[in-house]
């Protein structure tokens, strides 16, 4: 299909997008964009450094390969070179949407599809500003490269979010309900949904006070404990934080106890949802990664450049946020793993504490900070009255540790809005999720 110069890498990434975005704010039309582009990354190198180029001119690619070629110095021995015996050399097509292609979604059904939880939400007398926005994304990748690889695939996502924010007197509440996934007919017959979300904000906003703040026991949702596993282990496994670090690496050395034993982190890009990934850009085919396994640091996240360094096997984490940019190690879908217990033994152990339900936001490296928004507390191991809590916070590694507690089902979510953000590059879909976790001596303010 293209000319690939001797004695150098090349690889070509093209990017076939099909992106839907409404939004309405108080019930009139904010904004309404579909876009269709077809645009290329990419990418030569001669085993000392890495030429980039993007282009939207995919008729172009050609040249930006041959113009590259001339920047960088012919290598006889470059497919010696460690990065690039790393590479897999995948062929087929792997398209998984045709059936469901939401790019065929007729216009009047995704405008429909807000419309129709506009009675519920104006329903609420405590709602005083609200937004409501479908978004979708499909893109169909093809992926090339001079060692042979020649694959075609696609991604896809859907969702709606209605954002609201609520008061009563001086109590102010903002909060919002999502629906995310990979089939448009999932984010049908949502109305009932969103309606016992909005009675559960109402009664939060009526009845909740300040937290008393201490140390607790703590029980996290799937949301809760899927964003504590993204920021703050999460990111850890991303290898490049490693390269060059000999302080990082005797940190996070392989083989190392990190958590308790009933602590497993997985990310996986095959799976369904957001963070599905079948490949990565650079060709490497989704897997299953261990990050930690019964408490045990067992595995990290990798490009073909850090896999080549740090002597470990790729892992298919090498991911762009688009054909501008060039791929670098990213989350696909991170989780805790399933445990033993049911929910209802979870929050029986629990007797005292604090239950976070949804979260306005979170981050972490070394120390992690949650800042919940719908959390209750747990009396005599039941959910309780419901509190405000500004954050709660603790060192990483010794949270981890202080995990008493997994139930025995896991949830994995989709997020519409947001993504992952790393360096410039932002936002990039992810999943994320897990189990119910109880955790012991969270600081909770």
């Amino acid at each position: 299909m293209f000319r690939f110069h001797e004695d150098l890498y090349t690889d070509v990434r093209i990017e076939n997008v099909f992106v839907t975005n409404i939004t309405f704010t108080l019930g009139k039309i904010s904004e309404y964009k579909i876009r269709n582009y077809k645009a290329a990354f990419v990418r030569i190198y001669d085993g000392k450094r890495w030429f980039y180029s993007s282009t939207s001119q995919v008729g172009q690619i050609q040249e930006e390969i041959d113009k590259l070629s001339r920047m960088a110095e012919p290598n006889p021995c470059i497919n010696q070179d460690a990065i690039i015996k790393k590479f897999e050399v995948n062929k087929g097509q792997f398209i998984s949407f045709k059936d469901n292609d939401i790019s065929k979604v007729p216009e009047e059904d995704k405008l429909n599809l807000l419309k129709d939880m506009f009675p519920v939400i104006t329903e609420s007398s405590y709602i005083k500003s609200w937004t409501a926005r479908y978004i979708d994304c499909r893109k169909v990748k093809e992926f090339y490269s001079s060692r042979g690889a020649d694959i075609k695939y696609d991604t896809q996502r859907c969702g709606i979010s209605i954002g609201f924010a609520m008061s009563h007197g001086d109590k102010k509440l903002q909060e919002s309900f999502q629906k995310g996934s990979d089939n448009f007919r999932d984010l049908l017959n949502q109305k009932e949904n969103l309606k016992k979300h909005i009675s559960e904000c109402e009664y939060f906003l009526l009845n909740s006070r300040p937290v008393e703040k201490g140390i607790y026991t703590v029980v996290l949702s799937p949301i809760a404990a899927g964003v504590f596993a993204h920021e703050s282990f999460g990111h850890k496994s991303e290898s490049d934080f490693m390269v060059g670090d000999e302080t990082m690496k005797k940190e996070w050395a392989l083989g190392k106890k990190v958590g308790a034993d009933i602590l497993t982190i997985i990310d996986d890009g095959n799976e369904p949802g957001s963070g599905f990934t079948p490949f990565d850009d650079e060709g490497t085919s989704a897997r299953k990664t261990y990050l930690i396994k019964n408490g045990v640091l067992t595995g990290r996240l990798h490009s073909g450049t850090t896999a080549a360094t740090l002597e470990e096997e790729l892992t298919g984490n090498a991911r762009a946020v688009n054909f501008e940019f060039e791929p670098i190690v990213r989350m696909t879908t991170t989780y805790i793993d399933s445990g033993s217990e049911t929910k209802e033994e979870l929050f029986e152990k629990a007797k005292n504490g604090i239950y976070i339900k949804t979260i306005k936001h979170g981050s972490g490296m070394s120390t992690f900070t949650i800042a919940p928004s719908l959390a209750y507390i747990i009396r005599d191991g039941k959910i309780a009255e419901p509190v405000n809590i500004s954050v709660i916070t603790g060192n990483v590694f010794k949270t981890l540790n202080d995990i008493d507690g997994v139930s025995n089902e896991v949830e994995l979510l989709s997020f519409i809005t947001g993504g992952c953000g790393k360096m410039e590059q932002y936002p990039l879909p992810v999943g994320f999720g897990g189990p119910y976790v109880r955790v012991k001596n969270i600081n909770v303010q």
